[in-house]
């Protein structure tokens, strides 16, 4: 019997995300370069060859899994960006995201990844910045300037959001080498954070 269209998109639709999700553990487990798609196909229970119906080779597989897994979370950053809120309430709401959204999840993996990786492989951490990172600077930046232009921030802040996100990538690097020595409290670091950086300021 003949399976109806919509039946064969959500096939290669499941197909699809068993590959990546296949991919996020051959990766977390072996790293980039030590990574073989044969093994991929394998945990995935597919043909190695189908693996290349949806993706041209490692490299693109890679891209993509960034793609699917940070791009929700990136558009969300961005609408906060726009929002006309106090930059303190906006900050601490980014904090609950990558709290509940990244650090509590495999997203997480994916940063540390390119971490460890982006170094030897330069092509990817370009993809990175340009499909990550550089959208929530560009977030934050706007975040910033609206909150210096109150006098919530101090106006330098403006010119490095690296700052802003700093405590994040602190906190996957940490966990990642030091989790059973010394246990972070990521929410409470970033809060402490947040109050460092947005602390009433004397005019004088």
């Amino acid at each position: 019997m003949e399976i109806p269209p919509a039946g064969r998109a959500a096939r290669s639709a499941d197909r699809r995300e068993a590959i990546l999700a296949a991919a996020l553990d051959e990766f977390s487990e072996r790293g980039f370069e030590a990574a073989r798609l044969d093994d991929v196909a394998r945990r995935a229970s597919i043909a190695k060859g189908t693996i290349y119906l949806y993706f041209r080779d490692k490299e693109t597989l890679f891209q993509e899994l960034l793609r699917t897994m940070l791009t929700p979370i990136i558009g969300g950053f961005e609408a906060l960006g726009q929002a006309d809120v106090p930059a303190k309430q906006l900050a601490e709401h980014m904090r609950d995201v990558f709290v509940k959204e990244v650090f509590e999840t495999r997203r997480k993996d994916v940063i540390r990844l390119m971490i460890s990786e982006g170094r030897r492989f330069p092509k990817l951490a370009e993809f990175y910045y340009r499909e990550v990172l550089s959208r929530i600077f560009e977030a934050l930046r706007a975040i910033l300037k609206r909150g210096a232009e109150r006098g919530e921030v101090p106006e330098q802040l403006v010119e490095f959001p690296q700052l802003m996100a700093a405590p994040g990538l602190v906190a996957i690097v940490w966990t990642g080498l030091f989790a059973d020595l010394a246990p972070l409290d990521v929410r409470r670091m970033m809060q402490a954070h947040i109050d460092i950086l947005f602390a009433p300021r004397s005019l004088s």
